[in-house]
C-alpha cells in the first residue's frame, strides 16, 4: 500500500511540474511517503533535501539584482507555462489580451 499510494503522488506531482503551483512539492511528499518503506527512497529524499538546501544557500549569497533576476526568470517561466497551458486546455489565447494585438 505504502508503495502504490507514493506512487499516485508522486505521478500527480510529476504531471504538476510545468504548472504553477507546488508539483515539486508533491513530489517530495510521494518520496516522503516511499521513504517509510523504502530504503532507496529515504535516501533520494535526503539528497534532495541537500540540494534544495544547498540552492537557498547560494541563493541567499547572492546580491539583490542577482536575486530579482532570477525571481524574475522564475516569474517568466510561470507565466508562459501557464499562457501555453490555458491556450491549449481551453482556447484563451491572453496574448490577444495585450495592447498592438
Amino acid at each position: 500500500m505504502i508503495g502504490i499510494l507514493g506512487a499516485l503522488v508522486v505521478g500527480l506531482g510529476v504531471l504538476l511540474i510545468p504548472l504553477p503551483g507546488p508539483g515539486w512539492l508533491i513530489v517530495f511528499a510521494g518520496l516522503g511517503i516511499w521513504a517509510i518503506e523504502f530504503h532507496w527512497a529515504k535516501r533520494l529524499l535526503t539528497w534532495g533535501r541537500e540540494k534544495f538546501r544547498l540552492w537557498t544557500f547560494w541563493i541567499s549569497a547572492q546580491s539583490w539584482p542577482v536575486r530579482a533576476l532570477i525571481g524574475a526568470i522564475g516569474l517568466i517561466f510561470v507565466a508562459v507555462v501557464l499562457a501555453v497551458s490555458l491556450r491549449v486546455t481551453f482556447g484563451i489565447d491572453v496574448l490577444s489580451w495585450l495592447p498592438g494585438r
